[in-house]
């Protein structure tokens, strides 16, 4: 069997919308029989998420790996160090005019096809790349970076959509990081290996040689993920896996447009919106001039570089990982937002004044405790953006959670590279720590609104929708200090 039952009887075989009875208990008293859909999880949601995670490896890499190694590719294609900067930028403006058409495609086709759009679109670009390997052809190397920049849009938003379409009630958190670990993994990686597999050497032939392999070998995987996606990838599983899921799929009457209007309008939405920007902008910021920041005080460090951005990625992961599965088992949303944005700011702040100390052993140990926060941060907002925002897509929601991110990523960057330019790593890191404690204060500001939460908890058994149309209130099951019913006859009216 490749599914696994939720709730109710066997129906192995049974239509996608089967039903079954539920008794309703108000003021103590049965009130006949209501129906709620059959829900199931399928064995397949696994290969879902972690193939979404493979091919978003392979173009978060494609992201840093020219950042890394900034100084490499300065000396090979004669430009100036702001322009490689911009490799790496372009993935983030790029984002920004394309969001909302990629987010109203995937409401109206879907995940496959955003899927295949966005794995075909990284291994072109990948290819393109191939085709840049000499110091007159930059502006090749430029065009292959946007198509994977391109290919990013299709690719950053999706791990709160795939974990609401395909995972239960009870591991949606857990789905989404790894969706976002995926992401984090490639970074980690592009940190890794480009100082490995291209040297400074003076050789340009040499070195050609060697950015070679990197962008061939890159080209390569990311093929054989776009033939996996198109063998594995599906759209969404025969029955939903949850009762918010079910109500989602019973709504016919959606308008893109109005919905973009509910969440402009949805206050505490736009709080984490400018919040998950700046966090995310400056981790974004952080990545990009890593390469500059260190080689400031270690000068000829590149491999170390590398390593001490794979120590601050591999401690997002492990971040990242142990966040989602506390909020499948606490919910408490608003406190473990809050604390990771403080922890963040208080490893920024270490990170900050450590860094000149002259031993690199501090920095990998500050960059680890700086980066298990922060990165860990990125799917926090996503699951709490899902939960302020419900019924509305999470590709919505997390889209604009994501050009938020990619606003303030640009102007970090770009302040911030200038800034330490003019005065040294401790002011533009600073610059950095400024805006956290801002965006930690407004978190404080944000109201755990967990309307996802009501709706998978709703005793009457029927859909979310429907309860709200009949009139009756979503009883508040734990979210606020109460205990959610154990069974669903339980009365709490």
């Amino acid at each position: 069997m490749d599914h696994q039952v939720v709730k109710g009887n066997d129906t192995s075989h049974a239509p996608e919308q089967t039903l079954t009875e539920t008794s309703l208990v108000i003021n103590g008293k049965v009130d006949g029989t209501v129906s709620r859909p059959e829900i199931k999880l399928f064995k397949r949601r696994w290969v879902i998420v972690f193939l979404f995670s493979s091919y978003s490896l392979c173009n978060a890499f494609q992201w840093i790996q020219f950042g890394i190694i900034n100084n490499i590719f300065v000396h090979f294609y004669g430009v100036d160090s702001f322009t490689i900067d911009w490799l790496s930028m372009i993935y983030m403006l790029t984002y920004i005019p394309f969001l909302f058409p990629v987010a109203w495609l995937l409401d109206q086709k879907g995940l496959r096809v955003i899927a295949l759009t966005g794995s075909a679109l990284n291994c072109v670009g990948a290819w393109i790349k191939t085709a840049s390997v000499r110091p007159d052809l930059f502006g090749v190397t430029v065009f292959g970076q946007f198509v994977c920049s391109l290919a990013q849009v299709f690719i950053l938003g999706m791990p709160s959509r795939i974990a609401s379409v395909w995972f239960g009630a009870r591991e949606v958190s857990t789905a989404c990081s790894i969706g976002v670990f995926g992401n984090q993994l490639g970074i980690a990686v592009g940190f890794l290996v480009p100082p490995l597999l291209v040297p400074n050497i003076v050789d340009l032939g040499q070195l050609a040689d060697h950015i070679s392999v990197m962008f061939y070998g890159t080209a390569a995987v990311a093929s054989l993920l776009f033939i996996l996606v198109i063998l594995v990838f599906k759209e969404k599983p025969p029955l939903p896996p949850s009762q918010a899921q079910a109500a989602v799929r019973a709504s016919e009457d959606y308008s893109y447009v109005q919905s973009i209007l509910r969440l402009v309008k949805n206050f505490h939405f736009m709080l984490l919106l400018v919040t998950y920007g700046i966090n995310t902008g400056s981790f974004y910021a952080v990545s990009t001039l890593l390469n500059k920041t260190i080689m400031m005080h270690y000068p000829g460090e590149e491999v170390k570089a590398g390593q001490i951005g794979l120590t601050l990625v591999i401690a997002g992961m492990a971040g990242s990982l142990l966040c989602g599965i506390w909020l499948d088992r606490t919910k408490t949303f608003k406190m473990t937002t809050l604390a990771v944005y403080f922890f963040s700011l208080s490893g920024m702040i270490i990170y900050t004044f450590t860094l000149n100390l002259g031993h690199l052993w501090v920095v990998f140990i500050t960059a680890g405790a700086l980066g298990f926060f922060m990165t860990g941060y990125l799917p926090l907002g996503y699951e709490f953006a899902a939960e302020l925002t419900y019924p509305e897509s999470e590709g919505t929601s997390s889209g604009l959670l994501n050009v938020s991110a990619q606003i303030f990523g640009i102007i970090f960057t770009i302040s911030q590279g200038k800034i330490i330019d003019e005065f040294g790593t401790i002011a533009g890191n600073s610059f950095i720590c400024a805006f956290l404690l801002v965006g930690t204060v407004m978190t404080g500001f944000i109201k755990a609104d967990l309307r996802r939460q009501r709706a998978n908890f709703d005793v009457s058994g029927t859909l979310s929708l429907q309860t709200i149309a009949t009139g009756f209130i979503l009883p508040d099951y734990g979210l606020n200090g109460s205990t959610v019913p154990s069974h669903p006859s339980q009365s709490v009216y």
